[in-house]
């Protein structure tokens, strides 16, 4: 190879693939062990935790998107989750059979991530001159504006009953022998893993085109706004139209998750899901895991929203079964019993944990080797970061 030659990127490692190859595998481990050890696990074992797990690579490649606003831009929005609804409602009215479209689930998947796209634009071109609070600011009554739209065009979006049904994708003929041969049912209402694979494999795809743009010429661009928009400004880079590139990238990935989401429920939900709480929610998986890092991200939506959906439910019923063992004494105190309520304590444990980890490391659990850089300047330094780092 030439060695004036930019070494191709690898966004995966071999942690990477082995992590991939975990989640890959599980649900045939599943499977596995339903044959094996019938009396030991029943016909529905994993199959909660798996569709679990499509949840949270929704929600992955939600926070993702935060990322390229927040993470790799610098610009503080607060808006992510009006773009996931907007994404939510382009892809039910095309897709519902009250409205005459009833496009495919691919031209759902794209019209949904370029509709949001759009309105990325639309959001970021009058306020590229913002920054900092004043632009989160906007960012957070664009989200308002947006779930009180939703909530009252009820002509259009059935106000807060939400359109339904959302067929599920139609699978194309020739996958259905493969499928077969790996045990899959040809059915999204009865086997979770059709819908496993799909939102993993298009996670895959999008963290695959993150690390690419990272290291391009767009990424160090964004790098460089995020650090000094003047000083990037005067090396001859395009801020305004980087920040737009920006605000299109975010609301975008966040419009294609939305539709990954509607399909997953059949319905677009009530507005109100789409609120400020969610905006916030996710933008603390993208701070604890670490700014600007695609590792990190994943990592903060598995902690945060791992723990809050599937970790405490679990969590809540063995302390009720718990508490059904022990007899009336317990159960008749209602004190008592909302005491001893996980459900009641994780919110506390959450702001707790999330305190702590702020106070004892600022650059998340897994930060970027750039960001580490800058916030422990005066420690030894590891390696300089290279381009390959994500």
């Amino acid at each position: 190879m030439n060695p004036s030659q930019k070494p191709p990127t690898r966004f995966l490692k071999r942690w990477d693939v082995l992590v991939l190859a975990v989640f890959v595998f599980y649900p045939f481990a599943c499977s596995l062990t339903r044959t094996v050890f019938p009396s030991w696990a029943g016909p529905t074992f994993g199959n909660a935790l798996g569709d679990q797990l499509s949840t949270l690579f929704i929600f992955s490649i939600l926070a993702l998107g935060l990322n390229v606003a927040v993470g790799y831009t610098g610009l503080l929005q607060l808006g992510i989750a009006a773009f996931f609804g907007i994404g939510v409602y382009i892809t039910g009215i095309l897709r519902v059979p009250s409205y005459p479209f009833q496009l495919p689930f691919t031209a759902a998947l794209v019209l949904s991530a370029l509709g949001a796209a759009l309105c990325g634009l639309v959001l970021g071109a009058p306020t590229l001159r913002l920054r900092g609070d004043y632009l989160a600011l906007v960012t957070l009554g664009f989200g308002e504006v947006v779930k009180v739209t939703l909530r009252n065009l009820e002509e259009i979006t059935a106000g807060t009953k939400g359109l339904n049904p959302i067929p599920p994708p139609h699978l194309p003929p020739w996958l259905a022998v493969p499928i077969g041969w790996l045990g899959i049912e040809n059915s999204w209402e009865t086997d979770y893993r059709l819908f496993y694979f799909l939102t993993l494999g298009i996670l895959v795809i999008v963290i695959a085109l993150l690390a690419n743009l990272e290291n391009s010429r767009l990424g160090r661009s964004w790098v460089a706004i995020r650090e000094d928009e003047l000083a990037a400004t005067c090396m001859g880079i395009n801020a305004p139209r980087a920040k737009l590139a920006s605000f299109a990238a975010s609301a975008g990935l966040a419009g294609l998750a939305g539709c990954l989401y509607a399909t997953k429920l059949t319905t677009t939900a009530d507005p109100n899901t789409y609120d400020f709480n969610r905006s916030i929610i996710i933008l603390c998986c993208v701070i604890l895991g670490g700014l600007g890092s695609l590792r990190g991200v994943l990592l903060g939506v598995l902690l945060l929203l791992g723990f809050d959906n599937i970790v405490s439910p679990q969590i809540n019923s063995t302390l009720q079964s718990w508490l059904q063992h022990l007899g009336g004494g317990v159960q008749s105190s209602a004190v008592a019993e909302r005491l001893l309520s996980f459900s009641n304590w994780r919110l506390m444990i959450f702001g707790l944990a999330l305190v702590a980890i702020m106070r004892f490391r600022p650059e998340g659990l897994w930060p970027s080797a750039r960001l580490q850089h800058e916030l422990h300047w005066d420690e030894p330094r590891p390696p300089l970061p290279n381009s390959n780092s994500a």
